[in-house]
């Protein structure tokens, strides 16, 4: 067990077990996630809880993408850093970042993705920018989408319940590694996520039963 592995063994049972006391989770479809291989897990984003939501409800451990700004605030900079998580400059051209994504996907390992690139301040998923398709369709990789929903109501004192759903894993293999290839992927990966948090949005309305089957 390496130093990472260690580190997401002792969150699992310290903050995987704080994140769902705090914010009750209901997780459909986890047995869908690949136990092992390169694999690129494309996440909604509206709360900074999302994080800590998504490590608790994936039974694999994985390497966040996070931005550049968070690796400088004290306690929280070598908190993500310890599990793994990538920096990367939002709205400019980090190549280095890009290497490191498809060198984590490459060796073997799960990468996590924040699909849209930032938090949705409406709380609806919104557009799939290109980076987990680009990652994916470089390294012949599957893409797990992924949706939550309820943290973007979430606050201190209300504690309200939060559900995750995941996605059957989808090849882009038929695909160009190019712009038109990126584009088409992530309308792809746009519209599973969209279609998983519909699904927990009717979930939670029905009063979040334990067992349901989230769409493909």
């Amino acid at each position: 067990m390496n130093r990472t592995d260690l580190v997401w063994a002792v969150g699992r049972v310290t903050l995987g077990t704080a994140t769902r006391s705090l914010a009750p989770l209901r997780v459909y479809g986890a047995d869908r996630v690949p136990r092992a291989g390169g694999t690129v897990l494309a996440f909604n984003h509206f709360s900074w809880l999302d994080p800590p939501v998504f490590g608790a409800a994936s039974p694999r451990n994985f390497f966040f993408l996070a931005k550049a700004e968070l690796h400088d605030v004290p306690v929280v900079g070598p908190l993500i850093r310890s599990f793994g998580t990538y920096a990367v400059r939002r709205g400019e051209s980090d190549r280095e970042a890009v290497r490191q994504m498809r060198r984590c996907v490459h060796d073997g390992n799960a990468l996590g993705v924040f699909a849209e690139g930032t938090r949705q301040r409406r709380g609806v998923p919104g557009e799939v920018k290109p980076g987990a398709a680009m990652v994916a369709l470089q390294e012949r990789s599957p893409v797990v989408c992924a949706a939550i929903h309820g943290t973007q109501l979430w606050k201190l004192g209300n504690f309200q319940p939060v559900s995750v759903a995941w996605g059957r894993p989808v090849s882009f293999d038929d695909l160009p590694a190019n712009g038109k290839g990126y584009r088409e992927a992530s309308a792809e990966i746009e519209r599973r996520i969209h279609a998983l948090w519909r699904f927990l949005v009717d979930m939670h309305a029905l009063g979040r039963p334990r067992h349901a089957a989230p769409p493909e």
